[in-house]
């Protein structure tokens, strides 16, 4: 098993990187990982002029896939998540889904112990969720802050330990990276932040050749999830819908209204952050409605 240094990072996604390892399909890797304000916060007191911005949501990586080629989709399985003992939320003027509101910043240490988040008096079981992880774009480069079809900061909660994440390539070897654990998190992220923690991810890469993902897609026991992200939530709405609507008809070969109709009865549109600089929702479509085949595109 090849373990990546939390040292080895980048803070946007690019084509252009370096790659700071070569692996193989099938091959275990762990990546160790910063947590999203890099270790610069480990205590209450710790104030927002302090801390330096430019150090903020590290990936580890990026990793260069062998075998995986621009067209396919890459495959990520997340075989398991550790976490540090102890996390840090903040709150910031002008952040989040309140950030108009007037209110003092503040940083907050929350203990992880024995399966639970204890935020002050209030325990929380663990659901760790990565929260940023994402291949190089096709063109430019992309902050890991940002969330787009290359996957970055997605902040969704079915990023988890266990599930199967499928990713547009747009270069050979992918160039994947990752970083930015949540020990917990729900829907929205309304604060900006959640449990920021330092741990490792265990994960196995996989490959469907010649057919590429348009967007993020997280594969739970029995659903398929789509995730799309826009500057506007409406927009991201619409383009999620689409998206499920267009998969509809490909596996069930039928015309547009019927399955316009059909996402009506079976397709969820859940939020997963409105906190980024793109806000980021699911569409959420049942195994038994569509398979994979009907959510990728021909290369």
């Amino acid at each position: 098993m090849k373990v990546i240094p939390k040292e080895k990072g980048v803070y946007s996604f690019s084509r252009d990187h370096a790659p700071v390892e070569r692996v193989r399909l099938g091959e275990l890797i762990m990546l160790e990982t910063e947590d999203a304000v890099g270790g610069q916060v480990r205590c209450e007191d710790t104030t927002l002029e302090s801390i330096d911005w430019t150090r903020v949501n590290k990936a580890t990586g990026p990793i260069y896939v062998e075998g995986v080629e621009k067209g396919d989709t890459l495959i990520v399985d997340i075989l398991d998540i550790e976490l540090a003992p102890q996390g840090v939320i903040l709150v910031v003027p002008g952040a989040g889904a309140l950030g108009d509101m007037e209110y003092k910043p503040r940083a907050r240490i929350a203990r992880i112990e024995n399966g639970f988040v204890v935020f002050r008096d209030v325990k929380l079981p663990v659901r760790p969720v990565i929260g940023t992880i994402g291949v190089a774009p096709e063109e430019g480069s992309i902050p890991t802050a940002v969330p787009h079809r290359h996957g970055g900061n997605l902040d969704c909660i079915e990023v988890t330990r266990g599930a199967r994440l499928y990713l547009p390539v747009y270069v050979d070897g992918a160039l994947f990276a990752a970083g930015d654990l949540h020990a917990v998190q729900e829907d929205g992220e309304l604060c900006v932040a959640s449990i920021e923690v330092e741990g490792r991810i265990l994960l196995r890469f996989g490959v469907v050749k010649g057919r590429r993902a348009q967007w993020p897609i997280v594969e739970g026991p029995n659903h398929f999830s789509i995730l799309v992200s826009d500057e506007d939530l409406d927009k991201a709405v619409r383009i999620a819908a689409e998206e499920a609507v267009k998969a509809i008809m490909r596996a069930r070969d039928w015309e547009f209204e019927d399955a316009y109709m059909l996402s009506s009865l079976c397709v969820k549109i859940a939020v997963n952050q409105v906190v980024d600089p793109k806000k980021g929702v699911r569409a959420i479509i049942p195994k038994t409605i569509v398979s994979l085949k009907d959510l990728l595109s021909s290369a």
